[in-house]
């Protein structure tokens, strides 16, 4: 088996400030092998952005990557000075945003811009770039792809500047690909297309990929394994069948529970009862246990380590289900 084209371990990052120590990401371990998809979930706060912004060097003051490994095929990336994260980025790693607006420059053309992100990664003559630009497009099914070269961001609908975004993460064949939620605000046929796009391409390219998301309905179909995350840390991590049909973190269920069921038309989902604490008070032990159905004292002693029910599946509950 190949080596993983990325491997985290322990990674703290931390923002310091006036009000306390906010631990964002606290001790989060995981890999992504070459053409895999792994699914990085949780709700709002739990940490995920934090994550996959650590993982290309954009965490800003007042935070900072506190402790912890990022190897990115084989090389340390803690550490490293400004300089060799420029050259990765764009590059050998790339980050597709929720808002495309973050990657796309609203005063240049398309063309400029794709053309420019390959030519600064890559020894290649204007023309020779704007071909590369012009299959790019074609390869995520925009449409008259010669004529959205020439076109400006606010001349595109937002899945189709979606969709461009996803291009240019793709120009230089990176081997790591960080997606923060590129689909949230786009309509469900268009998300459903996109998905499939991003597939492919890792498929055929053997680009890696993790895929940032609350929506575990949108990992079910895209991602090969699944990382559950809750208040800074991972609690849940295994293959994506496994964790859709027999979650073992309550917290796991209770996401599940929340998503609409077709066989089960007009009845009550499934609610988590509860905020997620603040970051800066977490409870003592398990931080999920205020809201957990099976949560009791030894909960509150200290926060539970992983453990290893089954092989490939890795979790982080003193009273795990068992058989989903």
């Amino acid at each position: 088996m190949s080596e993983p084209t990325l491997e985290v371990r322990d990674l703290q990052t931390a923002f310091f400030t006036r009000e306390g120590v906010v631990k964002a990401v606290d001790g989060v371990s995981f890999h992504v092998n070459p053409g895999e998809i792994l699914g990085l979930v949780g709700e709002s706060g739990s940490g995920k952005s934090v994550t996959g912004f650590s993982l290309i060097g954009l965490v800003d003051p007042p935070g900072r990557i506190v402790d912890g490994s990022i190897r990115f095929l084989g090389e340390e990336l803690v550490g490293q000075p400004e300089a060799r994260w420029q050259r990765l980025r764009g590059g050998r790693i790339a980050m597709i945003f929720q808002d495309p607006m973050m990657t796309l420059n609203p005063v240049l053309r398309v063309e400029t811009q794709m053309i420019e992100t390959i030519r600064a990664h890559q020894r290649v003559s204007h023309a020779s770039a704007r071909e590369v630009s012009l299959y790019a497009l074609q390869r995520v099914g925009i449409p008259a792809p010669a004529v959205r070269l020439r076109a400006y961001p606010h001349q595109l609908s937002g899945g189709m500047r979606q969709r461009v975004a996803i291009a240019i993460a793709f120009l230089n064949r990176p081997a790591l690909i960080i997606a923060d939620e590129p689909t949230t605000a786009l309509d469900v046929t268009v998300q459903a297309q996109i998905l499939y796009e991003a597939q492919t391409l890792c498929r055929e390219t053997g680009t890696a990929m993790l895929w940032i998301t609350h929506d575990l309905a949108v990992v079910a179909g895209l991602a090969e394994r699944i990382a559950v995350m809750y208040a800074g840390r991972i609690v849940e991590t295994g293959a994506t069948d496994e964790i859709i049909d027999r979650p073992l973190h309550p917290y796991t269920r209770g996401l599940l529970g929340s998503v609409p069921d077709p066989d089960q038309a007009g009845e009550r989902l499934t609610q988590i009862p509860g905020m997620m604490p603040s970051l800066l008070a977490l409870p003592s032990g398990c931080a999920f246990r205020d809201r957990c159905p099976r949560a009791d004292e030894q909960c509150a002693s200290a926060p539970p380590g992983p453990s290893e029910p089954e092989a490939g599946r890795v979790v982080r509950c003193v009273h795990p289900w068992q058989g989903g």
